[in-house]
């Protein structure tokens, strides 16, 4: 069974720094890429972060881009979203989230996605 658990959100004022992980397990995690995406409340799922099975190709929303940074650790099976320069806008609920194959791209779909953990950006 494929699970996904995310955690290291909480509270941080803006320009401030927060790092996410996630620990994958039940599938072999360095054949797959990754992503990050996030859901602010009353909008829809944003994709945030997108980062391949070898960890050489990434890929960011332009609202994230310079700001946020996805790694892999394929030894561990952990995902890490890095966010910088935090804005209030950046409140949200961020999921970790598995894509059905090796490479692809920010947009393309989740086969699986955890459930979550809140970021909340404010003074």
């Amino acid at each position: 069974e494929v699970q996904l658990v995310e955690s290291g959100g909480g509270l941080v004022q803006p320009g401030g720094s927060l790092r996410l992980s996630c620990a994958a397990s039940g599938y072999t995690f360095s054949n797959y890429a990754m992503g990050w995406a996030r859901q602010a409340p009353g909008k829809g799922l944003e994709r945030v972060a997108f980062i391949n099975s070898g960890g050489d190709i990434t890929d960011y929303a332009d609202s994230v881009k310079g700001r946020f940074t996805i790694s892999r650790d394929n030894t561990k099976n952990t995902l890490v979203l890095t966010m910088n320069s935090l804005k209030p806008e950046d409140t949200a609920v961020y999921y970790c989230a598995k894509y059905p194959s090796s490479g692809g791209r920010l947009a393309s779909w989740y086969d699986y996605r955890g459930q979550g953990t809140q970021v909340t950006v404010s003074s």
